[in-house]
């Protein structure tokens, strides 16, 4: 099927170039709609709803009307000079937050934006006073807006909110802060723009600058870009599409991370492609160029195949993940990396077939068989003191493994360290109320039977939580419209989003629910607080489930391609040292070194997936060339010297660019941690497990690394089997 897809994609090479032409620029239109469609926000949202904060999340759509899309802003507003608020100041801030809440905000839009492609996100902010400070210091307003935080015509039309609050305050000699989740985001994307424009230009150059030192060749350094586009904005629009058909929600970080793995990876694919396309016709330098495109492309093609599925099938596992969050990120990269498959197997043969030789000009490479090189003399050294270089590895990785030691996961939703206007007006809330003020921790009441809940029966109940150590207020309990449902806010003295407030909502809090609720009456406890701890009790039961379930369904695929039990078994362990030192890396720098709260919840099982799927690809690659290299006649360490030698270029230039992909997310707000993890992750498993580990490991275990199977070396005249589908 392989060799038949990439022999008519040879065939017609012009046809299928346009073909994804058009199909990569319609897609990559309807993209941004399509994800506008389909991301979800609201944490809580992504929990089972056996979960006691997602029953309660529910409780508030349906009894007190809470828009589950809606984001809710806390905008402080104090006098200028300093001094408390008056009766005449409070009114005057009443009455200008009415007027706010009876204007329209228009979304500002771009001259080159389609207004059919981008939705409008123009809306009449909810406004209402909330809360006035004890000192009367200041008074805070809670101002209601619909739409994801991520998203950027929201971010815009809280601009527009935002700026026309301060200058409206400011005529009536009043200054204005504003925080909450929406607040944050755009402080967060206004003080990364420049980080995230000069980031993506730096791994352009980075990718150009690579192949025209690889290739010396202007089509070699500017195709694998204009390629990789095409099929990456195709693969984000049938992301987005496949999601809209299927109903599934995905988290607003997905769109950014797909974008960087396909960018990686389809660059990694095309440059595999492009050096054994560059070796072929230096050893078939009369071959018709189309003929070479297909039989290079068959060949590599199944080198490709085996490293996407490897992907896919990693990835696959996240279905049993109960977390929405982990279950809908699985078949958002699998259907992507697919589609960057089916690119691979038909647009990148193309454009070989329709460049034939020229793709390598001004360079004269094919004219002459290159050098040893560094990378000869790389390969001698790992084959001549392959005991040196394991132990160098080992400690290496094990050094960065003891950075675990004290490991904890963060759930907030940024860091710690943040200095955004919208951080500076929390800490000034926090100084006067309790921390939990803007974003409380909600009891929500309901009958047994469905019927009506009177406050009068709660009055216990919301006794025993003012009692509750670590509760700094408690609100008056509200009865819903139709009667049916109550809810009782508290607000912590925590951090919402702290460890803190996490085990107050889980542990005292819901005690206390537990054992003052009224007999015949249900009771669930909500809110930031109580969504993260279930969150990680979600996350903890994903985790013990999705690793072995990932790395037996990895190690089967390796066993099928390597027919071998010892290989499998090498590999496996080299990932998994990998991914344990880039964790352990991780954790000492963020969680020891600048003292954030933990590494983010998310990011042991990206990593894992990532960085396991990912550098089994690599390994792949340098054990197939090392079993094909021990065919040949002579010592075991002859052949993984010649076999380091070939695949050096083509792995370490791979991985640069993969990691410099993944080193670009650290411009968006909140995956500064995936990162960090993901490019060191990369260049471990590029620069230390495929170069370095495996290879020493199979320079030691010579040709019983294939055991059971025997890789004899042929004798001196036998003919030479058909080449494995290496770069």
């Amino acid at each position: 099927m392989i060799r038949a897809l990439t022999g008519f994609a040879t065939r017609n090479a012009w046809k299928v170039i346009v073909l994804w032409l058009v199909a990569g620029v319609g897609l990559t239109l309807l993209g941004p709609m399509l994800f506008n469609r389909v991301v979800q926000s609201q944490s809580g949202d992504f929990l089972p709803r056996s979960y006691d904060s997602a029953a309660a999340l529910r409780i508030a759509e349906d009894h007190f009307g809470l828009d589950p899309d809606a984001t809710v802003v806390t905008v402080l507003v104090a006098r200028a000079d300093g001094k408390p608020l008056t009766d005449g100041d409070q009114k005057r801030i009443e009455a200008e937050a009415a007027r706010l809440g009876e204007r329209r905000v228009v979304m500002p839009r771009k001259e080159d934006d389609p207004a059919f492609l981008v939705p409008d996100h123009s809306q009449t902010p909810k406004v209402a006073p909330a809360m006035l400070a004890p000192d009367r210091g200041f008074e805070l307003l809670a101002v209601e807006l619909t739409g994801d935080a991520g998203n950027e015509g929201v971010q815009d039309v809280f601009r527009a909110f935002r700026d026309t609050a301060r200058a409206e305050f400011a005529e009536a000699g009043m200054r204005t802060g504003f925080t909450g989740g929406l607040a944050e985001a755009a402080d967060s994307a206004d003080a990364n723009e420049t980080a995230a424009m000069v980031g993506g230009a730096l791994l352009m150059g980075l990718i150009v600058l690579l192949n025209v030192l690889v290739f010396r060749s202007v089509l070699a350094a500017v195709l694998p870009l204009l390629a990789v586009s095409i099929v990456g904005g195709a693969a984000g629009g049938a992301v987005a599409g496949a999601a809209a058909l299927a109903g599934l929600k995905l988290a607003p970080s997905t769109q950014s991370l797909i974008s960087v793995v396909l960018l990686g990876i389809g660059v990694d694919y095309l440059l595999f492609l492009l050096f054994r396309f560059r070796e072929h016709l230096r050893a078939h330098p009369n071959q018709p160029v189309r003929e070479a495109a297909a039989e290079v492309s068959a060949r590599v093609g199944t080198a490709i195949t085996s490293a996407a599925l490897t992907i896919v099938a990693a990835f696959a596992t996240l279905g049993v993940a109960s977390f929405g969050q982990f279950r809908s990120l699985g078949p958002a990269v699998a259907v992507a990396v697919l589609v960057m498959l089916l690119g691979s197997l038909t647009l990148m043969p193309a454009l070989l077939a329709a460049c034939g030789r020229g793709m390598f000009w001004p360079s004269r490479a094919l004219r002459r068989e290159p050098r040893a090189g560094l990378a000869g003399r790389f390969g001698e050294l790992v084959a001549r003191r392959p005991v040196a270089l394991l132990l160098a590895s080992v400690a290496l990785l094990g050094a960065l493994t003891a950075g675990v030691a004290g490991i904890t996961m963060d759930y907030g939703q940024g860091s710690s360290a943040s200095r955004t206007p919208a951080a500076a007006t929390a800490a000034e809330i926090s100084r006067a109320l309790p921390a939990g003020v803007s974003d409380p921790t909600t009891v929500y009441v309901t009958a047994a039977d469905g019927g009506a809940v009177s406050a009068d029966r709660l009055g216990g109940l919301s006794g025993a939580l003012s009692r509750v150590e670590g509760v700094g207020q408690i609100g008056r309990t509200a009865v819903s419209p139709d009667g049916r449902a109550a809810r009782i806010d508290l607000y912590p003295t925590a951090d919402p989003q702290s460890q803190q407030a996490r085990d107050l909502a889980s542990g005292p809090i819901r005690a206390a629910v537990a054992a003052n609720t009224p007999a015949g009456l249900n009771a669930h406890v909500g809110g930031t607080a109580a969504i993260l701890a279930d969150m990680s009790t979600a996350v903890d039961h994903d985790l013990a489930l999705v690793f072995p379930v990932a790395a037996a369904l990895i190690a089967l695929i390796l066993l099928l391609l390597l027919r071998s039990v010892l290989a499998p078994v090498v590999l496996m362990l080299a990932v998994g040292a990998g991914f344990a030192a880039t964790l352990g890396a991780s954790t000492l720098v963020f969680q020891h070194l600048l003292s954030e709260p933990g590494v983010s919840f998310t990011l042991p099982l990206v990593l894992f997936l990532f960085v396991v799927a990912l550098g089994t690809d690599y390994n792949i690659l340098i054990t197939d060339r090392i079993r094909e290299e021990m065919q040949q006649p002579g010592p075991a360490r002859a052949a993984v010297a010649r076999a380091v030698r070939h695949t050096t270029p083509a792995i370490a230039t791979a991985g640069l660019v993969l990691a410099g992909s993944f080193a670009t997310l650290a411009a968006t707000p909140g995956t500064e941690q995936v990162a960090f993890a993901l490019t060191l992750g990369i260049l471990l498993s590029a620069g230390v497990l495929s170069l370095v580990l495996v290879p020493a490991l199979a320079a030691l275990l010579g040709r019983s690394l294939w055991w059971p199977l025997r890789t004899a070396p042929r004798r001196s005249g036998a003919p030479a089997p058909e080449r494995v589908p290496v770069p």
